[in-house]
């Protein structure tokens, strides 16, 4: 892949999660903080972007997202990596549970 293909999905991811981010905090400013790992006044600054503004932040060349998941536990318990099936839903739980205490202590 070519620099130049890069810094389009680069800037076409980062429209896209502006724009995900917009709509989450408008419909469960709650829940979009929870999900997006982001604190009360960014998310009230991106509440408030023209779509204009969102062209221009998104056109950058750094991504604007991240992974949160930090560490191997909690890759280990997305990926049930060694595990069977069967403890799928029991691992993406307390992956959910070991993000929030993270998120709660960010906050």
């Amino acid at each position: 892949m070519q620099a130049d293909q890069i810094l389009t999905e680069i800037r076409e991811a980062n429209l896209s999660y502006l724009m995900l981010a917009q709509t989450l905090i408008r419909q469960d400013r709650e829940q979009a903080l929870f999900r997006l790992g982001i604190s009360e006044d960014t998310a009230a600054l991106l509440n408030t972007l023209s779509p204009a503004q969102m062209m221009k932040i998104a056109a950058g060349n750094t991504l604007l997202c991240r992974f949160r998941m930090d560490d191997d536990l909690v890759w280990g318990l997305l990926t049930s990596h060694g595990k069977p099936a069967a403890n799928d839903s029991v691992s993406r739980l307390h992956a959910s549970i070991l993000m929030a205490g993270r998120h709660q202590e960010a906050a």
